[in-house]
């Protein structure tokens, strides 16, 4: 695009030597957004649309949409929710490591290298060690840099796997947050987070974009 900008800029310049001179420069055009995929989450709480980044994280990406494809996130939940402070935590679902859902693992895609950043809205991959990543992930509500990639961090630094933003339900998402939760339920820190009753995921499937009118 920068260099067709710039052969048509010459191109006037040489035709027009006199206009070129009181023209003010060309504006630098601006790239085109990143391609993304459109993915409606419907739940029992209502619908979550999800615009993933196939560009900026092809490998994550990827591997959501396999699940999506294949079915394997009809009938799983979103069984966590992260309440940190009012309207600011994080929801988790998917297929917390049922053997018939869930696929094999995937390389850890940082944020380092993508670009992307967890955001309010944000969906990423779920992990322990990087390279752990499957069926499981969250959305965050509110913005959480702390999840991002930082090297100059010691030990484990390579942050989580964000591959994509939800473009519309994020009321649905903060229902969700601020969803009852069992005292008892769920190991360690993870006590008191769990959904109670668990939120279903009812359906997940690509957003088919509607076909061009026909030419008359």
């Amino acid at each position: 695009m920068t260099r067709r900008f710039a052969a048509l800029a010459l191109i006037l310049a040489l035709a027009a030597p006199a206009f070129a001179q009181d023209a003010a420069p060309a504006p630098t055009p601006t790239p085109p957004p990143a391609e993304t995929v459109a993915v409606v989450l419907e739940t029992s709480a209502g619908a979550i649309t999800l615009a993933l980044e196939k560009e900026r994280a092809p490998v994550t990406t990827a591997n959501f949409l396999r699940y999506v494809d294949q079915k394997k996130l009809d009938g799983t939940t979103f069984y966590r929710a992260v309440n940190v402070v009012a309207d600011f935590g994080l929801i988790q679902g998917g297929t917390i490591g049922e053997a018939k859902r869930t696929l094999p693992p995937i390389a850890h895609e940082p944020t380092s290298t993508t670009g992307l950043t967890h955001t309010d809205g944000t969906i990423s991959m779920a992990r322990a060690e990087p390279g752990t990543a499957a069926g499981d992930f969250f959305i965050t509500v509110g913005d959480m840099p702390s999840m991002d990639a930082d090297p100059s961090q010691p030990g484990d630094n390579a942050g989580y796997a964000a591959f994509g933003h939800v473009i519309a339900g994020m009321d649905v998402v903060r229902g969700i947050l601020a969803a009852p939760t069992s005292p008892t339920e769920g190991e360690g820190s993870m006590i008191g987070q769990m959904l109670s009753p668990r939120i279903t995921i009812l359906s997940a499937r690509r957003v088919v974009p509607a076909p061009p009118p026909s030419a008359r």
